[in-house]
């Protein structure tokens, strides 16, 4: 779709009969414009169609400002009219017969039409920048609702600073154009209809010789606009591959430095860089060369317009103010297409990132959420694994046929060799992907009749991999229970023991941890999180090779604040360490995705397995 077209589909669009009654920006778009394959402007009219009255109102006021704008060239050649015919100008046909009050007359209508043009300017700018930010807000807010409801699956392949590249950068650049880029379309549109219009009622015959350029003019712009379409794309592409570069690098810092990997990073930076300078260089070439071609059509057409013009009005043939008013419509008519380059080159700019925004958007959720379920009651914390299986979309089957029940309130280990599949059974009780085959169940009901949210606050989670964000002690804390009192933090505390080394913080709990915790010891951390998860209360606790990482000290803590909190949960151990195990209820010997043993540590240490030998190695036996 050329770029020219947009004021045409906008009015044909928002007037005519859609989804003008869809509350939902995204139903609005996967039900009309599932198809990815359609042009950027019919998907981003699509989206844009809850803010129908508001688009037409911008756009009306921005032709009526065009159109004040143009009419002082109308009343220089009414002026220039008074002042060479006096009584026999045009203003005196319409009955005004003194000079004097013609030109008292042009003076009141031109300041009428500056008032005008400025109310108008001032209410088109407020209009389509108030759109332009509320379209902002709110594309900025669904992009990262939806990608925080796409399941683990989708990240395997995407880069966390792509993502934020899509979610910032590209909704930037659609607000710019919003702001910015529309209305000049709008203008140049409303420029060539209303000063056709003029010219055609003054001198068909030199209305005709302007217009000559103008066909040059939009072949040049759709030649563009179609070659431009993918350098753009390759544009936002490459950026998003700097910001995915820049997003890893400095999360990997302490990794860059321990290497003294800087000048390999430096080059990697550079070359992604690089990428990014080439393919704005190309899209630079051809937009450049559109603008020369722009400035020889509109010197022909004033060419037109100022020889042939001279010699009719010189004949008597045309009026010496319709001769005024053609030339200074002239530069009105064809200058501001000059700026067509400019303003096609930010639209294929703005179409390029709405293409990658909608297509985020339209990424499917592969984990849906049973959010009408009709299921009451608390969650107990039974759970039962029947005949489960699961591969990841590369890669070999990670588990085969598990099966296992778990009884509420009792301690259960997962131990085997690294990529067994101990974590992989976490996820799928988190409901971060789905069994390829059998079922998960808890209390006897399938996971996935469960609503998302109940079952994931049902499940307390402290990983070896801690998160912390960038705020204080006590915000972590609370990201377990937000509406927790502080009685009911410093009592999570007090049993993750988080108490003891809190104190001595410079600010106590309302000292900022840094970005990921980096201000804390790895031990701080993991009491933190283990704090998080018994603020949350929840009936089910796991932890995911928790203590793997700690000293000593850090796990004799976490041990003994799993006694304190254990009654009446059903916890999930996922340990190398055996010795964090021996209490255990039950421990599972995983291997190659299948349970080998089962029992506990006693009885297990008694058969000659997988877990005897693992044991063995760990105490030096």
């Amino acid at each position: 779709m050329a770029p020219i077209e947009l004021y045409a589909y906008l009015l044909s669009y928002f007037y005519a009969k859609s989804a003008s009654g869809c509350s939902s920006l995204r139903v609005v778009i996967n039900a009309s414009m599932s198809n990815s394959k359609s042009s950027p402007l019919s998907r981003l009219l699509f989206y844009l169609s809850p803010y129908r009255s508001r688009v037409i109102r911008a756009s009306a006021f921005s032709v009526l400002n065009k159109l004040f704008d143009i009419m002082p060239e109308v009343l220089i050649g009414m002026a220039i009219d008074v002042v060479v015919n006096k009584e026999a100008s045009f203003l005196a046909r319409m009955g005004v017969a003194d000079y004097i009050h013609q030109l008292a007359i042009l003076g009141a209508l031109t300041f009428v039409i500056w008032v005008c043009e400025s109310l108008f300017e001032y209410l088109y700018n407020l209009e389509w920048r108030r759109l332009a930010q509320i379209v902002q807000h709110k594309m900025r807010m669904e992009t990262y609702e939806h990608a925080q409801n796409l399941d683990l699956a989708y990240y395997e392949d995407q880069s966390t600073g792509n993502l934020v590249a899509i979610i910032n950068d590209d909704v930037n650049q659609l607000e710019r154009f919003l702001d910015n880029g529309a209305v000049q379309l709008i203008h140049v549109m409303t420029s060539v209809v209303a000063v056709g219009a003029i010219f055609f009622y003054l001198s068909p015959l030199i209305a005709s010789l302007a217009f000559a350029p103008i066909p040059v003019i939009l072949w040049g712009a759709f030649y563009f606009q179609k070659r431009a379409q993918p350098l753009y794309a390759k544009v936002r592409n490459a950026a998003g591959q700097i910001s995915a570069r820049l997003t890893g690098n400095l999360s990997g810092i302490v990794t860059i430095k321990s290497f003294t990997a800087e000048p390999i990073e430096m080059r990697n930076l550079e070359s992604d860089s690089q990428k990014f300078l080439e393919a704005n260089e190309q899209a630079i070439r051809l937009s450049s060369a559109f603008i020369p071609l722009i400035r020889m059509a509109i010197l022909t057409g004033f060419i037109f317009t100022l020889v042939i013009g001279g010699y009719l009005t010189m004949k008597g043939q045309l009026p010496v103010g319709s001769y005024g008013v053609l030339v200074f419509l002239t530069q009105r008519l064809l200058w501001p297409l000059t700026g067509l380059a400019q303003t096609v080159d930010n639209y294929e700019r703005a179409m390029a990132s709405s293409n990658r925004i909608l297509d985020l958007l339209q990424t499917p959720i592969g984990i849906i959420d049973n959010k009408d379920s009709e299921m009451d009651g608390p969650i107990k914390g039974e759970i039962e694994f029947k005949e489960v299986s699961f591969k990841y979309s590369t890669g070999p089957m990670r588990l085969k046929g598990i099966s296992f029940k778990m009884a509420q309130g009792l301690n259960y280990a997962f131990v085997g060799p690294t990529g067994s599949g101990k974590s992989t059974l976490m996820k799928l009780l988190l409901r971060f992907y789905e069994p390829t085959e059998g079922q998960i169940f808890i209390d006897g009901q399938p996971l996935h009749r469960y609503p998302l949210k109940r079952l994931r606050q049902a499940i307390g989670l402290v990983s070896q991999d801690v998160f912390l964000f960038q705020a204080s002690l006590k915000a972590n804390i609370l990201y377990g229970r937000p509406d927790a009192t502080d009685e009911e933090v410093l009592r999570a505390a007090n049993l993750a023991e988080v108490d003891e080394f809190a104190q001595h913080l410079p600010m106590g709990y309302e000292t900022p941890v840094g970005e990921r915790g980096q201000k804390l010891s790895g031990g701080q951390k993991q009491r933190i999180a283990l704090a998080r998860a018994i603020l949350k209360n929840a009936p089910i606790l796991i932890l995911d090779e928790a203590t793997s990482a700690v000293d000593n000290e850090t796990e004799a803590a976490i041990q003994r604040s799993l006694s304190k909190i254990s009654k009446g949960r059903t916890i999930l151990v996922i340990a190398h360490r055996l010795s964090t195990v021996v209490d255990a209820d039950m421990i599972l010997v995983i291997e190659n995705g299948q349970i080998k043993e089962q029992g506990n540590h006693n009885l297990l240490v008694q058969n000659e397995g997988l877990y005897k030998n693992l044991w063995n190695v760990q105490t030096g036996l």
